[in-house]
């Protein structure tokens, strides 16, 4: 690729402290932005990451997402208008919307069945990745030799992760789980169980 991309999970937001699963336009659009740690965890990871004031963001349109860009834009004093592109949201949850975020297994466990599975109206790993993906084409097309961060979710991140290292990406959770505020650079793999990353 011709521009380095970083990537960066939310910080812990509303959704995440009361572990409710939150993926919808009309719950995530609005409402569920950053606890005050969650704010605190963007303030250090930016303060400790390599991202600069010419870096371009490019972030999720929810609110947690959005609430992360722009503490790591004031941060960093970025020159650059932040982006908000909806390819990036996060990976919707179908019927598992509002439950208990325990549910997460139950659907990491269908990935592992299959990249195509829509069980629970859960929206298909491929189909996740193919949105991410068509981003990433696009600042392809339009720029050269720039420091892009993506500021997205925990699958989204996950998934784009495992495609571009050449794992099936239902194998998606072999990674090392990003946590909220982490930043990592999308050419960097951490396996967590390198077993079930054939």
């Amino acid at each position: 690729m011709q521009n380095q991309y970083t990537l960066m999970r939310h910080g812990e937001s509303l959704a995440n402290r009361k572990g409710l699963i939150v993926s919808a336009p009309e719950n995530a659009l609005n409402d569920y932005g950053l606890t005050s740690k969650g704010a605190d965890q963007v303030i250090s990871a930016a303060l400790k990451s390599r991202i600069h004031s010419d870096t371009l963001i490019v972030s999720s349109d929810y609110r947690r997402a959005i609430e992360t860009a722009e503490i790591v834009h004031s941060v960093v004093a970025c020159k650059h208008d932040i982006v908000r592109d909806e390819r990036i949201r996060e990976r919707f949850f179908g019927d598992w919307e509002l439950e208990d975020h325990r549910h997460y297994e139950d659907v990491w466990q269908n990935d592992l069945a299959s990249p195509t599975s829509t069980d629970n109206n859960v929206e298909p790993v491929l189909d996740t990745l193919a949105r991410a993906q068509s981003l990433i084409e696009s600042l392809e097309a339009d720029y050269t030799n720039r420091s892009i961060l993506l500021v997205s979710h925990g699958d989204v991140l996950q998934i784009l992760l495992a495609h571009y290292h050449r794992l099936n990406p239902r194998f998606h959770r072999s990674l090392s789980a990003i946590g909220n505020a982490e930043v990592r650079s999308l050419a960097k793999l951490e396996l967590a169980n390198k077993s079930t990353a054939a």
